[in-house]
């Protein structure tokens, strides 16, 4: 992912940033390299910059020259919007995490959110939304009291939850996707909320969806369990995941998403007292022509 395009403030450095960029995109990441390494001495503090030379580095296959970059991007904004520790993690330079930098999920959606639904729906092919819609309704026919849309983005998973929901409440942490949300009309709450700490202190609710949005969290016990807490005793959860082979819980991809394993994902819901009503496996998007395999998994709570 390019990131954003922030200006280092110094206009011979976004110059010559300009021209290792056709460097780049011309196939010659070295050079590329090169050019930007003498912007980043007119603008020494400029993370973007050093984060993208990190990518130009990694390109070029010189990996502890991007780690060196990217440490330097992260020293320079300890935040990490830009998710430095994920491409340091990615090349062995730095210890798996069991959750990305909640600034690098903000920053991705918020810079996003304007081109979100054109991209996902009309360019990857994304139809997870109708196929987990469905599989709530099968599953669990009816209508349902109150739905907690987590991650609810720009309102694609709450158009399809909307005609059988009395109440719909939406949780992001991205301030761009929830004014987005928002002008749909189709959502009674929305609010902001970094998932990775989430608890819910309203009524129970008896849905609760997190549609691809546990790609974005790594480690699911703390989530799963909140998630628990917020449900009624009948109330069900749909969630998809993106799919590893058994073996490892999860993993950290290059597209620095999270993919779980089934047996993972199985174990973390009976731990919190869940048992699966449906598990399939399907298409989630696309991504470079190539089709995302995943889950997509309705559980019910255990009835005391």
């Amino acid at each position: 992912m390019k990131p954003l395009q922030v200006s280092s403030g110094e206009l011979n450095a976004d110059r010559r940033a300009d021209f290792a960029e056709m460097l780049l995109a011309s196939g010659e990441p070295g050079q590329a390299a090169e050019l930007l390494l003498g912007a980043l001495e007119l603008a020494p503090r400029w993370a973007a910059g050093w984060f993208r030379l990190g990518e130009m580095h990694e390109a070029a296959g010189h990996f502890d020259q991007a780690a060196q970059a990217w440490a330097m991007a992260l020293k320079l904004e300890p935040a990490d919007r830009l998710g430095a520790r994920l491409k340091l993690q990615l090349i062995g330079k730095a210890p798996a995490a069991a959750t990305p930098p909640s600034a690098f999920v903000e920053t991705l959606f918020d810079h996003y959110a304007d081109s979100f639904e054109a991209s996902l729906v009309q360019k990857l092919g994304y139809g997870l939304p109708n196929f987990l819609g469905q599989a709530i309704r099968k599953a669990r026919p009816g209508r349902f009291r109150l739905a907690l849309d987590l991650g609810c983005g720009t309102g694609l998973m709450g158009e399809r939850l909307r005609p059988f929901v009395d109440r719909l409440e939406g949780y992001d942490i991205s301030a761009g996707m929830l004014k987005k949300a928002k002008a749909k009309g189709i959502y009674d709450l929305l609010a902001k909320a970094d998932l990775q700490h989430f608890s819910h202190a309203g009524a129970r609710a008896d849905l609760v969806v997190a549609a691809d949005v546990f790609i974005y969290l790594g480690a699911l016990e703390r989530i799963v369990a909140a998630v628990a807490d917020a449900l009624a005793d009948d109330g069900v959860f749909a969630f998809s995941v993106e799919t590893i082979a058994d073996g490892d819980d999860f993993a950290l991809l290059p597209s620095r998403r999270y993919a779980h394993s089934e047996i993972y994902v199985r174990r973390v819901l009976a731990a919190s007292g869940f048992t699966i009503l449906s598990l399939e496996s399907t298409t989630i998007r696309h991504d470079r022509g190539e089709p995302v395999r995943g889950l997509a998994v309705i559980a019910g709570r255990k009835m005391a």
